[in-house]
């Protein structure tokens, strides 16, 4: 081949030069770009895996949240009305005092008043022996002149 005569020549041929240069490196290249490309494809079904694998342990993390939820609902609610339960029966109850207390207080003032009264218009015990033992003298003096009257006639 000749050498170049001209400028524009010579600009050509180191023009085509560096060209052939470019395509020497991307040739070179080659190898290294099919490796990444391979390398990423690897990596791709690396990660579609591990994926799977994280699906399935927040799935299990999932369901394990869900039941301590439900257990920890569970428990909230049972306190609740076992709190409730016993609010109800502290109320209830002492609604029924409040009840008793106003219907035996006054049962129990109406017959204090009677037990008063009737203690009160109660006679001593010797009072009424001494009644029955005057009701006897009374008769017996009363059959006694009833007898003199009839043998003095």
């Amino acid at each position: 081949m000749k050498p170049p005569s001209t400028a524009r020549e010579a600009l050509i041929v180191e023009a085509i030069g560096d060209v052939a240069g470019l395509l020497d490196r991307i040739e070179a290249l080659m190898p290294a770009i099919d490796a990444s490309r391979q390398a990423a494809a690897d990596a791709g079904a690396q990660l579609a895996a591990g994926l799977e694998a994280l699906e399935g342990r927040m799935a299990a993390v999932t369901e394990t949240a869900r039941t301590q939820v439900v257990q920890h609902i569970v428990r909230r609610t049972e306190e609740a009305a076992r709190r409730a339960q016993e609010i109800q029966s502290r109320a209830i109850t002492e609604a029924a005092r409040e009840v008793f207390r106003g219907e035996v207080e006054r049962s129990l003032q109406q017959l204090a008043t009677a037990v008063q009264a009737a203690s009160y218009r109660r006679r001593p015990a010797w009072e009424a022996w001494l009644t029955h033992a005057s009701t006897a003298v009374m008769a017996s003096a009363a059959t006694w002149l009833l007898m003199v009257w009839s043998w003095g006639r």
